[in-house]
């Protein structure tokens, strides 16, 4: 599980990440990372929502599944996000058949080129 202070919960959070982060994707998932420019001069925890659409995976247990790996890797990675970052993680229905070793390896090869994208956008 997510410790509280990670837990992206406000509706405003996710829309914020999901139409303003940089997107990147794979047939198992779907990173999306947001860096406010700004930021106050001390900005808070980095915020990780899962979400994982009933629209892609249909049974319920197999969706809760799907967010209780995602939850655990996320909390993994949780030293490698920069304060004040917005992500949300999307889990597709690759996700479900996926070993937690290739879930690992597209979390962290989508965490990094959506984190790169997002500087770059900032950059400009």
């Amino acid at each position: 599980m997510l410790p509280a202070a990670h837990r992206m919960l406000r509706s405003d959070d996710f829309s914020t990440a999901v139409k303003s982060g940089a997107r990147s994707g794979s047939r198992r998932l779907v990173v999306h990372y947001c860096v406010d420019a700004a930021q106050p001069t001390a900005p808070g925890p980095a915020l990780v929502g899962i979400v994982v659409p009933k629209r892609q995976v249909a049974r319920a247990t197999h969706r809760n599944r799907i967010k209780r790996r995602l939850r655990a890797l996320m909390r993994a990675r949780l030293d490698s996000l920069e304060p004040g970052a917005r992500v949300v993680v999307r889990g597709l229905a690759g996700a479900d058949g996926a070993s937690s070793t290739e879930l690992a390896a597209d979390l962290d090869r989508l965490l990094a080129r959506s984190r790169s994208l997002a500087h770059a956008r900032q950059t400009r």
